[in-house]
Formats: C-alpha cells, structure tokens, sequence
C-alpha cells in the first residue's frame, strides 16, 4: 500500500516529474497489462471450462514430459513454469523437465516482449522452448537428479485480503476497453483519433490506478491459488506484473530525462561482458529485475545476445515456489540452467552480434 501511494503522489506532482509519470503509467496499462489480462483470462477461462488437469497429464506423458515442461514454461508468464515445480514436488515429473522449464520461461517478461518487440519474440520463445526441451534431455541422459527432498508442498490455501466481486468486475471494466485500444495501437491506429487524447489517458491511468489496488489488496506473492475464479486469477497476477512494469518504466524514464543516463555509451565499452551481466541478473528471483533488462533491450541499450541469456537463465516467480517447496532441487536447476544460458547468449553474441537488434 505504501508503494501504491508513492506511485500515486508521483503521479499527481506538478511539472516534468508528474507528466513523465502518468505518461509510463498509460505506456504500461496499454502496452503490457491489458496484454497479459487478455492472455490470461483466455488462458484460465478455457482451463475452467474444459476442467484440464495439467498435473495428472504431465505424470502420464512419461516420455514426453521433458518438450511438454519446455513448452509449459516458455508459456508467457509464470503459471506454466510454476505448474511444472509443483508437480516436480509430488512426484510427478523428473528433473529434467523441471530444469525444461526453468529453462525455457520467460517469465512474465515475455509479456513486454511480445506487446513491444513481437518479432524478437517470434524468435526467442521458440528458441527458448528448443534451448529448454535439449537442456530437460541431456540432464535426463547424464543421469542427473534433483537432491533429496528436504521440504513438502502443503495443501493449505493462504488467507486473501480485499477479494470482492466488485473489484473483479471493475478489473475487467477497464482492461475491455484497454485491450481494444492497445490492440487498435498496436495495429498502427491511433486510439486519440476517436476517444480523444484525455479520454485514452484517463483509461490508462484508470487502469493502472486499479492494478495499483488489487495488488495493494493482494498476497505477497504471484499466482493467486487455482482454485480461484479465472478473473480473480487473472487480476491478481496482472496486477503484479502491471506493478513491475511500471517500476521498469519509470526507473529508465526518471533515470533519462532527470540524470541524463545514457546507457549506450557504457554498455558499448563493456560489450563483451553483457550477455554475462544479463545471465547474473536472471539468477534474481521474481519477474522483476528481468522486466527491467527486457525494457532495456526494447529501448536498443542491450543486444539480443543479452536478453536471450538472461531469458534462459531467469527462472521468473517460477523460482519462488521451488524454494518454497523444494530449496536444494530449485538450487541445482538454476545452476545448471547457467550452462545452456551461456552457451548460447555467447554464440549469439560472437556470430550474429547485430541479430534483431
């Protein structure tokens, strides 16, 4: 709540500090969240709706589960990835295709990519999912197994503040319209065009007021519980990814337009040790710094070979729930995560260093 109150006082300030801001709060609510809240509530409504359940599928796949972990975890977003932990954790699937999928997410920074740099990710999802399923087989074929299991998942559903249907309903209010005026953007239209340039504005920040709140309402942590309604799942892990990436934004903004940052300069120095600074920072647990290196690559301070590393390494809010449940085995596949990472951020790097940059 504190931090949803800073946003809010950052927004109402007077002068360049006020304009700035409101205005990366309406780039992320139409660029990124009213993207990840569309997905989302697709993805969760069909899942409710077909009663599909992934967990009893993976421990049945016996031979396919290394490429249907690689493809659950490249995924945009976290829910795939923290699918495949979990039934790491009961049993249900081996190591090498939790490492499948700690390798191939993304994690919600996937989201971004796709909203801002579509044709980036048209390339690096499918090779994420490739790096991933390789990386799930050869740990299968060395033999490599997860230590022993110190820790055990727990069935206990966590206690939830704020949860009403209305703020659900107010949720899905805004990100309709947000949705269509983000894809009519996206397409090259001009949302102002119709609405009027206050009215797109006052959406944005309606929208990004309302992420603001559920997340402010909500629990400590990324994926609400499955048993939750599909909107209230949506919202929720919407809401945490909308937050970040209004961090990231304003974190570059404020740093350009009030301390003259100028990245590219410094990064151009240390060129050969980029993809290495990425794959370090992908070690984080959580989406958030992984939003920030993503938005750097998207505003051209980082090349690909950077983002591709720390996108294979990164292991998202995935990461959160295998420590959680599994410390010593979650500590295993981020390490061995690192090898395929920079294996193929450097070949990037040293044969096609100006690849979709």
């Amino acid at each position: 709540m504190a931090v949803a109150l800073v946003l809010g006082l950052l927004a109402a300030a007077p002068g360049t500090l006020g304009t700035t801001t409101r205005q990366m709060m309406v780039d992320a609510f139409f660029g990124v969240s009213a993207f990840v809240a569309g997905a989302l509530l697709l993805l969760y409504g069909l899942e409710r709706l077909f009663a599909f359940d992934m967990a009893e599928t993976m421990r049945r796949a016996r031979g396919r589960q290394v490429p249907l972990a690689a493809l659950l975890g490249v995924m945009p977003g976290c829910g795939g990835a923290v699918v495949v932990v979990a039934a790491h954790a009961a049993g249900n699937v081996g190591f090498g295709a939790l490492v499948a999928a700690l390798v191939a997410t993304m994690g919600d920074a996937a989201f971004l990519l796709l909203a801002r740099r579509p044709d980036t990710a048209a390339v690096l999802l499918p090779l994420a999912f490739l790096v991933g399923t390789l990386s799930g087989w050869i740990v299968d074929a060395l033999g490599i197994t997860a230590p022993a299991r110190t820790r055990h998942a727990s069935s206990a559903r966590p206690q939830r503040l704020g949860r009403t249907r209305g703020r659900d309903v107010a949720f899905v209010a805004v990100v309709l319209p947000g949705l269509a005026l983000g894809t009519l953007a996206l397409a090259g239209g001009d949302p102002a065009e119709g609405l009027g340039a206050d009215a797109v504005a006052a959406i944005g920040l309606l929208g990004t007021a309302v992420c603001l709140v559920v997340w402010a309402f909500s629990p400590l942590r990324a994926m609400a519980h499955e048993d939750d309604s599909p909107i209230t799942r949506a919202a929720e892990e919407t809401s945490f990814v909308g937050v970040w990436v209004v961090g990231a934004f304003l974190a570059y903004e404020y740093a350009v337009v009030f301390g003259g940052l100028d990245l590219a300069p410094l990064f151009a120095a240390v060129a050969p040790a980029l993809p290495l600074i990425a794959i370090a920072i992908g070690f984080l647990p959580g989406c958030g710094p992984q939003i920030l290196v993503t938005t750097l690559y998207v505003n051209g301070v980082l090349p690909f070979a950077a983002l591709l590393g720390n996108a294979l390494a990164n292991d998202g809010d995935a990461l959160f729930p295998a420590i959680a449940l599994e410390p010593k085995a979650a500590l295993k596949a981020t390490i061995v995560s690192a090898v395929p990472a920079l294996v193929v951020a450097y070949a990037v790097h040293l044969l096609a260093p100006e690849l979709l940059r």
